[in-house]
């Protein structure tokens, strides 16, 4: 099979989750537009999603503390306490709310939600048992209520009903939940002496957060800290479809453990992209444990990793693997203008770095553009002749004493091949990496082209380093190659990606085609269909079949084979035949009577002694010899149906070269996939071989994807192999599985 069933979709109470499944979704909650059935594709998935209005949340008018404490040793009071001065700093009154008390650090204390003097933005409840509070804050109509407590879905079984009920306490009222199981991150002291565009950060988990929103310390503006913890309510994607119409926010960073609901997530990633918003993500369980050891934390699924890492791809998230790449990548970002060229060009004080970072470089996929005759001449005047100055340029030492330094950098800079110019210092050497800082950042401020540095120094104490780089927020400072690298990569993707984005969901199909009725009374549910069913199924969509016959006498073989036109195949045909080779089940290349007469009765005996149940024999047509390759559907527990394309035949779970989409996607999507194949060559023509038909396989990629979005009682599909004949030949589907809901 392609790919592997991860099940049926996940069914919750959001609406989002509920067409997902294929249902209409219930009334508008929460005060905002549901997606009404225009809003649907024909798979009942929603197409739009609303971006919630957090303003609220991040910067409240009022602020009521249910649990408040002033108690000296009590774990309220630390946490009041900086809400109060959060407060503060914000422009919120707040209101402490305790049964017992009248005052909590010298505010008036109110003894219930109930008697709070004034309509609430954000309630931050710190009580054990959230959930009756819940309910009187919703029926006050708060906004936004915040819960610390946890013990819920991370938990096991018994947490995941008690965090359906906090859910359900604020279910079609105007009341907003973040968390459980949460924390202060969204309250913290955020410096505001900071300029350009920040970095926008959403956790799952707070304290992985915490490198990115250090950043302040080094320079980088961080604008807001979304802790979503179990996202009962309030999930990530939200909080992207947010940021993405922030315009203080150059780009968004996610540290993700799992997945609340997958069109969901790939909604905000599309709003994201076509507001052109770098979204830069940490999303752990690549592996078995790390899944595990998620799940565990937040109670989310976590998705099989290779469907998650391709629906990332197709929506532009960047998916880095650590913190340090996600602080780096993110802060170039952000701070980085849209390319004017695609060039690198490495400037260094020693030729042996140059040359190191250019090997890292290119392997990367950077293109280091040789600098023409005239702007090497240029450079010369400055730089002794026996360097090279094609690119890397090595200046043998940056000039120290004179304005030289500086002629360089703008000489660089000024390139129209140069997009970006690096510069790459293994370690200080003052006063000439002093002098080199300051140049660069000098020059970074009259140009737009990115200008990043690598400081290595392993100390990080200089004042080259503290003062000089990092108060620049037009130069960008890495302390690794590889992640300077990474991130400069990312750059160039990102903004190749969205320089002429158009969101698929524009033009998914909302109404069936004349091909799903036709191809529903095919299916059974809960059986595997015979081969012959399964290609039935594939006419309907267009899919092209061999010419063949199902048959139930040696005779009607014989009468086939003969207006099939022979040399002739033969293969039993059943609902339990998944491996008919293996079996001896498949005869190819028959060519005479006697030859059909004697199979047939072959096959009938092999199926008997195996004890497989036969719907009849195929005859068909011997097909051409082309490249075999295979397409499918499955459904992601996350995602729903996804469509996977590979190098079939054989040696398809031994090669294992498949790339995956998730519906809906276009054309140039599924050319995308067939470019992913290490095989693809195999498409262009190997060895004398003429050129495949791409266009007739990436069309049938394209109707494939329709029966994923259109059949929902549909399971898996497995066509494979699916021949490729030579250019302008088409492709036939010589074999095909299909298994029911």
């Amino acid at each position: 099979m392609l790919g592997s069933t991860h099940g049926s979709l996940t069914t919750t109470s959001r609406p989002a989750r509920v067409a997902a499944c294929g249902l209409h979704p219930g009334p508008a909650v929460h005060g905002t537009a549901t997606d009404t059935e225009e809003d649907l594709d024909v798979s009942g998935r929603p197409l739009t999603r609303d971006v919630p209005d957090l303003d609220r949340l991040f910067r409240p008018e009022t602020v009521a503390v249910i649990g408040a404490s002033d108690s000296e040793g009590r774990p309220n009071t630390a946490i009041t306490r900086q809400l109060v001065d959060w407060a503060g700093r914000v422009g919120a009154r707040i209101h402490p709310v305790h049964p017992t008390r009248t005052t909590v650090f010298g505010i008036p204390c109110r003894p219930g939600v109930r008697d709070l003097p004034e309509p609430i933005d954000l309630a931050v409840v710190l009580v054990g048992d959230p959930a009756p509070v819940l309910e009187d804050l919703a029926r006050q109509q708060v906004k936004f209520a915040v819960v610390f407590a946890s013990g819920f879905a991370e938990t096991g079984a018994e947490g995941a009903a008690a965090q359906r009920r906090l859910a359900a306490a604020v279910r079609g009222t105007a009341t907003r939940l973040l968390g459980p199981n949460t924390n202060l991150n969204a309250f913290e002291r955020f410096r505001d002496d900071l300029t350009g565009p920040a970095i926008a950060l959403i956790t799952q988990s707070g304290h992985q957060g915490r490198p990115v929103f250090a950043l302040q310390e080094l320079g980088v503006r961080v604008s807001h800290w979304a802790p979503t913890g179990n996202e009962a309510d309030l999930e990530c994607a939200d909080f992207v479809s947010y940021f993405a119409t922030r315009p203080e926010v150059g780009a968004i960073a996610a540290y993700v453990e799992g997945i609340a609901d997958g069109r969901s997530f790939l909604l905000a990633a599309d709003r994201a992209a076509r507001h052109k918003v770098p979204l830069v993500t940490v999303k752990v369980g690549r592996t078995e444990t790390g899944a595990r050891t998620a799940a565990t934390h937040t109670g989310k699924l976590t998705g099989a990793d290779d469907v998650v890492d391709a629906a990332m791809r197709q929506f532009g998230v960047i998916r880095v693997d650590g913190l340090d790449e996600l602080q780096d990548t993110a802060t170039l970002l952000a701070r980085a203008r849209p390319p004017r060229a695609t060039g690198v060009a490495v400037y260094s004080i020693s030729g042996g770095t140059g040359a190191h970072f250019a090997d890292l470089a290119t392997a990367a996929g950077l293109e280091l553009p040789a600098l023409s005759p005239a702007k090497q001449a240029e450079l010369h005047q400055w730089i002794p002749e026996y360097l090279s100055v094609a690119n890397p340029v090595d200046n043998g030492g940056h000039p120290v004493g004179d304005w030289r330094g500086r002629k360089i950098i703008d000489a660089l800079l000024a390139d129209p091949s140069v997009g970006v110019l690096v510069c790459p210092i293994t370690g200080p050497f003052p006063p000439l990496s002093d002098k080199l800082a300051q140049d660069l950042v000098d020059a970074a401020e009259k140009t737009d082209k990115p200008v990043c540095l690598v400081w290595g120094s392993p100390v990080g104490t200089e004042a080259a380093y503290r003062s000089t780089l990092l108060g620049s927020s037009r130069v960008t400072t890495f302390r690794t190659f590889a992640n300077c690298v990474g991130a400069i990569r990312a750059y160039f993707a990102h903004h190749r990606f969205t320089a002429d984005y158009r969101s698929p969901f524009e033009d998914a199909p909302r109404s069936p085609s004349p091909a799903a009725r036709k191809a529903e009374q095919l299916l059974r549910p809960g059986e595997q269909l015979s081969e012959h069913a399964a290609k039935q199924l594939l006419r309907a969509y267009g899919i092209r079949v061999p010419r063949e016959q199902l048959v139930t006498s040696a005779a009607a073989a014989v009468r086939a084979a003969g207006q099939v036109g022979y040399p002739v195949v033969m293969k039993a045909s059943g609902p339990r035949l998944a491996h008919k080779t293996e079996l001896g089940l498949v005869r190819l290349g028959l060519g005479s009577a006697s030859q059909v007469r004697d199979t047939y009765r072959e096959l009938c005996d092999i199926a008997r002694y195996e004890r497989l149940p036969l719907d009849g024999v195929l005859v068909g047509q011997l097909v051409p010899p082309g490249v075999e390759m295979a397409v499918g559907i499955t459904h992601d527990r996350l995602f729903g149906p996804t469509v996977t394309v590979g190098i079939g035949g054989v040696l398809m779970e031994v090669l294992d070269d498949t790339a995956v989409r998730v519906p809906p996607f276009r054309e140039e999507h599924a050319r995308e996939m067939l470019g992913e194949l290490r095989g693809r060559a195999l498409l262009e023509g190997v060895r004398g071989a003429p050129p495949a038909d791409v266009d007739a396989l990436v069309e049938t990629v394209l109707r494939v994807q329709r029966m994923a979005l259109e059949l929902g009682g549909l399971a898996e599909l497995d066509v494979n192999p699916l021949v490729v004949l030579e250019r302008g030949q088409g492709a036939v589907a010589l074999d095909a599985l299909a298994l029911c809901r």
